[in-house]
């Protein structure tokens, strides 16, 4: 009974790990850098809205930066 507590709390453990992990992953990736109108047309993207968040460029390899 003790060592399926253990292996329990240690499965927990590496889970939790693990999640905090590909959140800190995702958030880097997240967050791109922001980019002008005219770099974004230039790049072959197009300006899409953003409901509560502005502008942004949909650019071709699917990334979406905000328009500063």
């Amino acid at each position: 009974m003790r060592i399926r507590r253990i292996l329990g709390l240690a499965l927990a453990a590496a889970t939790l790990a693990g999640v905090s992990a590909v959140g800190a992953v995702s958030a880097g990736a997240a967050s791109s850098p922001n980019i002008s109108r005219d770099d974004c047309t230039a790049a072959g993207g197009h300006i899409v809205s953003r409901p509560y968040s502005g502008d942004a460029c949909a650019l071709p390899d699917g990334t979406t930066p905000a328009i500063t």
